[in-house]
């Protein structure tokens, strides 16, 4: 049974709802997408919020079902949308600069071009800050698993970055 403590399914969300948007957010590319993921992932743990909290970690479970959503999504359809440079995401409370939008929106784009579990991994490694055990429970693959695919999207990254150089020099 879930213990005393464990918030209710709508104290949890109305904590969390903001940061699974971000999150949901950043996987997807898209406004959106993202609001259809979340949506998506809570009602499927709405009616098994109960069990949820038994098993463990909530955000984990709600994390995965958004990386999910957004899988499934893309199979669906068998498309992949442009990503949208909305910088509007990543304000901080200090001051905007042309030039760190810039560059923020230059990063994202080319995170947008990796596959969606690569994309995945280092959001949750690169942004939310979380070890490879958290972003495995998360995505529902193995810690190596989790290695592997940050390797293979930094080696993407690099690879588009060098070209991009090389085009840019000529």
């Amino acid at each position: 049974m879930a213990d005393e403590g464990a918030p209710d399914f709508d104290t949890w969300v109305l904590r969390r709802g903001a940061a699974l948007l971000r999150f949901a957010y950043l996987v997807t590319r898209d406004h959106s997408r993202a609001e259809e993921a979340v949506q998506d992932a809570l009602v499927s743990a709405y009616s098994r919020w109960s069990r949820i909290l038994q098993h463990g970690d909530p955000e984990a479970y709600v994390r995965r079902s958004i990386v999910n959503a957004d899988i499934s999504r893309w199979r669906k359809f068998l498309r992949r949308e442009t990503p949208v440079g909305d910088a509007a995401v990543f304000d901080s409370a200090g001051v905007d600069h042309a030039g760190s939008h810039a560059e923020q929106d230059a990063v994202w784009n080319l995170c947008a071009s990796l596959p969606t579990r690569q994309r995945a991994a280092v959001v949750l490694r690169y942004y939310e800050g979380l070890p490879d055990a958290e972003i495995a429970e998360i995505l529902g693959c193995t810690a190596g698993t989790v290695r592997s695919q940050i390797h293979r999207a930094l080696a993407s990254l690099r690879t588009t970055l060098s070209v991009a150089e090389e085009v840019t020099h000529r």
